[in-house]
């Protein structure tokens, strides 16, 4: 069974048609590509995949369950993360609660428990905490647990960004412009990170990106699509070589 199957999706934004039958299938454990021109309908599919937006018309399926129409949270408890080409940390918390914070769709105790702060309450809060504790660890951040994310550097806010995300334990997770904003040496270190980061959590990764450097090191399948349709799927090299590619996305030059 593939992890994720995207059929016939279609989306308008009133009169205007974003997305038009397009389908894609995810296997477990790969690393694929999402590209295509501006305004191509790439960040249309991972509003539509994460719960922001409802399809006008097709089925987005994960785990053989149908998740289009759900809910942000209810899809992110599913087990899609993501994260946005603009980042959105919350940045008046210091960047150990925005790692706790983010899993409070699976926090078990309730209101009541919050106000008489009960055993479980205390019990869950200890586990979130040493498990956000132990994910900074891992990625290297413990020494910003107690910084606001607005006064790191912009590349580290990005790995805080990356972290909030994979707090939840996703298998699938979303990558939206990851390298948008960074420098070489950083771009150089996102690449190796975000390998890292798929084989040490074993999670499904699905990336769109502008820097084809990171899209052709990283992926092993690519999906281009323009005017919100798919014009062509394969090999980083079969994409390369593609003419309907090279004449849409990058006009008469090669990748």
């Amino acid at each position: 069974m593939a992890l994720l199957e995207i059929r016939d999706l279609t989306h308008y934004f009133g009169g205007l048609c974003a997305l038009s039958d397009v389908n894609i299938t995810l296997e477990e454990g790969t690393l694929t590509g999402l590209i295509g021109p501006n305004g191509a309908g790439k960040t249309t599919v991972f509003n539509l995949v994460s719960g922001f937006y409802k399809p006008s018309r097709g089925e987005i399926r994960f785990l053989g369950r149908s998740i289009g129409g759900l809910k942000p949270h209810q899809v992110t408890a599913q087990g899609v993360a993501r994260t946005f080409q603009n980042i959105r940390l919350w940045n008046d918390m210091t960047v150990l609660d925005n790692i706790r914070i983010a899993q409070h769709h699976r926090l078990g105790y309730g209101f009541v428990d919050t106000v008489l702060r009960t055993r479980r309450y205390q019990r869950r809060e200890r586990e979130i905490e040493a498990y956000a504790r132990e994910l900074l660890e891992v990625m290297k951040l413990t020494e910003c647990a107690d910084e606001l994310p607005k006064n790191l550097p912009y590349g580290v806010q990005r790995k805080v960004e990356l972290a909030r995300a994979l707090s939840v334990e996703p298998r699938l997770l979303l990558l939206d412009e990851p390298a948008a904003g960074l420098n070489t040496a950083d771009v150089e270190d996102l690449i190796r990170l975000i390998r890292w980061i798929r084989d040490r959590f074993n999670v499904t990764i699905w990336m769109i990106e502008h820097h084809m450097d990171v899209v052709m090191e990283l992926c092993s399948r690519i999906t281009v699509i323009d005017f919100g349709g798919i014009i062509a799927e394969g090999t980083a090299e079969e994409i390369r070589q593609n003419p309907a590619v090279i004449q849409a996305y990058l006009g008469d030059d090669e990748i």
